[in-house]
């Protein structure tokens, strides 16, 4: 069973380590706790349009503008992770703002087509990407 903190305030009892214990009164609820399931580096695949990526930034949780989210036909929840990918479909090859629930590990060996990926990653022998710390200095 969880500890409960008494507030003084007459408000009722809350679980201790929740997350509007550390937020200032007035400010609304942080999401729980979410967990990353790609690192930057990753390869991953689109689960519904197919095209591939390299993860090069994670939000915890949704960090996009409204306009970006009420454009997208999918609608996914907020509260998960939102990743930054260098993206090639094929075709053409630009940035995506993926959820997490829409992404899926990409296995295939076939490099990313983006001009952006040599710039900031070393591909490994094994066809893995790693940042490459030797451009940031």
């Amino acid at each position: 069973m969880q500890a409960m903190d008494q507030p003084s305030n007459g408000q009722p009892p809350r679980e201790r380590g929740a997350a509007s214990d550390t937020l200032p009164a007035g400010l609304p609820d942080a999401p729980r706790v979410s967990h990353a399931r790609f690192r930057i580096g990753d390869r991953v695949k689109h689960s519904i349009f197919g095209f591939r990526g390299i993860v090069f930034d994670v939000d915890p949780v949704f960090a996009n503008t409204e306009e970006w989210y009420e454009s997208n036909p999918l609608r996914p929840d907020r509260n998960q992770p939102f990743y930054h990918l260098l993206a090639d479909n094929g075709e053409q090859s630009y940035v995506a703002y993926v959820s997490q629930q829409n992404l899926v590990a990409d296995d295939g060996r076939e490099p990313i087509d983006h001009p952006a990926v040599a710039a900031m990653f070393k591909r490994l022998p094994d066809g893995d990407y790693r940042l490459d710390a030797t451009r940031w200095n």
